[in-house]
């Protein structure tokens, strides 16, 4: 594939340190494609409210990526971004607020991630509003679905298209519904709409069974797992820590110890952006060879850790994957 002026900076400027841990990364990612892997992606933090989908919902598009996994916050505010930006706020000096201020920015409904505000009435409401409708429909009917997929059924209805303040083609929600890309959500229920829905339970108006459950993630997880891990595999492109790379790695562990599968194969490329220290029993601050004990990377999987600030370092790998 021919490079673009993104790609040709990077491979001419990025020559060591996490600079050069970048490059290898971003290369390690196109060869696993061309040799037709598949590759998950997995969200942590708030990576939806940073915008990540400009970069990424092109990924989708383009198949460079074949099954998100994504903490419940980045499955929702990437749709509240998309149809309440205008109503965000930024604070550049968010280091300096006092607690003072910050109960000011509660009293606005602001609810402050670093340096960006979500406005709750604009944001989660006009969700809540049409969310609920298909939640008690299902519930009604008696069927029971996953997270996501509640979030593409309101996102293919285009019951809030009107309401859209960014250009669609920067919404990863929207890339992934139109090509219905498998989503996994470990722990859905620490999420916004989580909340919501746990209150119409409370109130009566829901039944709790009407959402699949993590448990049924990592069932559904290890069926897709085993299709898809023929020939060169299944790659692991963590940004971030937490659930939403702890959870899915997990499955092959699983299959193999568990379940006693022996003929489970390895994820076949591993990658990691962080900027945790890797020490005192950090998870998320782990090396990757680290994961070879727990039967999760093989000695031979290529491994690469980016020690930096996953907003400049994500859309630069992908920039290079997509060419640019």
């Amino acid at each position: 594939m021919s490079k673009g002026p993104i790609s040709a900076f990077i491979q001419h400027h990025y020559r060591h340190f996490n600079s050069a841990a970048l490059v290898d990364a971003a290369k390690g990612y196109e060869k696993h494609l061309l040799d037709n892997g598949k590759m998950m992606i997995t969200l942590a933090g708030a990576m939806s409210t940073a915008e990540l989908g400009v970069s990424l919902a092109e990924m989708i598009r383009q198949d460079k990526v074949h099954i998100i996994s994504c903490t419940g916050a980045n499955l929702e505010e990437d749709i509240m971004n998309l149809v309440a930006h205008s109503q965000y706020k930024r604070i550049p000096e968010y280091r300096d607020l006092t607690p003072e201020q910050e109960w000011q920015l509660l009293e606005k409904g602001l609810n402050r991630v670093t340096d960006t505000c979500i406005p709750e009435e604009h944001a989660f409401r006009t969700i809540q509003q049409h969310i609920f409708r298909i939640w008690k429909d299902a519930d009604d009917k008696g069927e029971r679905y996953f997270p996501h997929e509640y979030m593409y059924k309101l996102l293919l209805s285009r019951v809030m298209e009107k309401n859209y303040e960014i250009d669609p083609k920067d919404s990863w929600m929207i890339a992934a519904a139109e090509k219905n890309l498998p989503i996994i959500v470990g722990g859905w229920e620490d999420s916004t709409m989580g909340n919501i829905f746990a209150s119409y339970i409370i109130k009566g108006q829901l039944k709790a069974s009407t959402m699949k459950s993590g448990i049924e993630y990592m069932v559904w997880l290890s069926d897709w797992y085993r299709n898809n891990s023929s020939g060169k595999g299944v790659g692991f492109f963590q940004i971030g820590g937490g659930i939403a790379g702890d959870f899915p790695i997990c499955v092959v562990p699983m299959m193999y110890q568990d379940l006693e599968w022996h003929d489970v194969p390895f994820w076949s490329y591993f990658c990691q952006i962080s900027d945790s220290t890797t020490s005192y029993g950090s998870y998320s601050g782990a090396v990757p060879n680290e994961k070879i004990t727990w039967g999760k990377l093989d000695i031979k999987t290529p491994k690469y850790i980016v020690e930096s600030d996953a907003t400049i370092v994500a859309p630069l790998i992908f920039a290079y994957v997509l060419g640019w």
